[in-house]
C-alpha cells in the first residue's frame, strides 16, 4: 500500500494559507474546514511550512493570547517533512510516529499534491487487516477451494 491509495480515496485537495495570515484568521480556516493542520504556502503549491492546533496551543500557552495578532509564520514548523505519492504507507505511519507528527504533505517535483493525517493513515491500515481477516476466514471456512 502507498500513500497515492490513500490520496486516490481522500483527494488530494489541500487548504493553504499564505505566510502573511494571522494566528485568529488561521483558527478560523482550520475550524471551518474541520482539520487540524494547515500547509503554510506562498503561492498554493510550494510548502513554506506548516502549522497545527498543537503550534496554536504551545504558543498561546507561551506568549498569551497576543499570538492571535501574529503571523503564522510565528508559530509554523519551517523544516517540515514531506513525502512522495510512492512512499509506504508503513514508511509513513512509522515516520509519523518516530518524528511525532500527524499531518504530512505529500509533493512531487516540490508541488503539493495533498496531505494525509495519521488519521488517513490508521484508516488505511484498519482496511488492509479487515482485508487479511476476510481472506482468512475465507481459507479456513474452505471458501478458497
Amino acid at each position: 500500500m502507498r500513500i497515492s491509495d490513500v490520496l486516490r480515496v481522500k483527494g488530494g485537495q489541500v487548504v493553504t494559507v499564505s505566510p502573511e495570515t494571522r494566528v485568529d484568521a488561521l483558527l478560523t480556516v482550520l475550524a471551518e474546514h474541520r482539520i487540524g493542520a494547515i500547509v503554510v504556502s506562498a503561492d498554493g503549491s510550494r510548502v513554506d511550512g506548516i502549522v497545527s492546533e498543537r503550534d496554536i496551543v504551545r504558543a498561546l500557552a507561551v506568549r498569551g493570547a497576543a499570538v492571535l495578532a501574529e503571523p503564522v509564520t510565528a508559530i509554523h514548523t519551517a523544516e517540515v517533512h514531506t513525502v512522495e505519492p510512492d512512499a509506504p504507507l508503513e514508511d509513513v505511519e512509522r515516520l509519523m510516529t518516530e518524528r511525532r507528527f500527524r499531518h504530512v504533505p505529500v509533493v512531487v517535483d516540490g508541488t503539493l499534491h495533498g496531505i494525509v493525517s495519521i488519521g488517513d493513515v490508521v484508516k488505511e491500515r484498519i482496511g488492509e487487516l479487515e482485508t487479511e481477516r476476510s481472506s482468512l476466514a475465507g481459507y479456513i471456512t474452505g471458501e478458497r477451494f
